[in-house]
């Protein structure tokens, strides 16, 4: 895969807890100079959207740990849908997965793809699940009609896995995110069944890949 095929599957990303404005321009800047699309902070949306509004922009919901109440979170996604988001990237509830709530879980889920227009990929946090966990959690997400599967925040110990991909990818489109530093990374998992990447060294991976 060269280049220019695999930059519009790339998510260049940054949301680290010391994310500056300047920060995201940057990220913008790049994502512009080599055809990505950005994930950048909730209260960067605004920003971006009028900075580099060619580009496409996801941003995050429930971030990084997913146990904010679910009338938060869908009020966090509509606002950042309304600030010019064109995909969210929302986190589950691990707790109340593992608890056995999967109706719960769907229904959270459920709630934000119903209050916007646009794409809702859920991230499971595959790095806090057991195999079985991970089934369930894709469950819920296709129940509540999202349009993908996200492997990790990359805030947790673990990101994305060729095992994760395959296993997610039996269920809904698969982000893989998380750890992914490099060419030979990102082609494993798309070659695994990855559709989207996610990344913070989105540069780096397109420097490595054939022009």
């Amino acid at each position: 895969m060269d280049r220019s095929e695999l930059a519009p599957l790339i998510d260049h990303t940054v949301l680290g807890p010391e994310t500056t404005p300047a920060d995201v321009r940057r990220v913008l800047d790049e994502a512009t100079e080599y055809g990505m699309n950005a994930c950048i902070p909730p209260y960067a949306v605004e920003l971006a959207a009028e900075y580099a509004p060619d580009v496409t922009l996801a941003t995050v919901i429930g971030f990084p740990h997913g146990q904010h109440a679910p009338d938060a979170k869908r009020t966090e996604g509509v606002a950042a849908w309304q600030d010019g988001a064109d995909e969210l990237d929302i986190v589950i509830n691990v707790g109340r997965l593992k608890a056995g709530a999967d109706d719960a879980v769907r229904d959270e889920l459920g709630e934000l793809v119903a209050a916007v227009p646009i794409p809702v990929k859920v991230i499971i946090e595959t790095a806090l699940l057991t195999d079985a966990e991970k089934r369930r959690a894709c469950e819920a997400a296709a129940a509540a009609d999202a349009a993908m599967v996200k492997t990790a925040t990359g805030f947790a110990d673990g990101g994305a896995t060729v095992d994760d991909v395959e296993l997610m990818s039996d269920f809904l489109p698969v982000k893989a995110s998380g750890g992914i530093g490099s060419y030979e990374d990102a082609v494993a998992m798309l070659e695994a069944g990855a559709e989207r990447i996610g990344a913070s060294s989105g540069v780096d991976i397109l420097e490595g890949a054939p022009e």
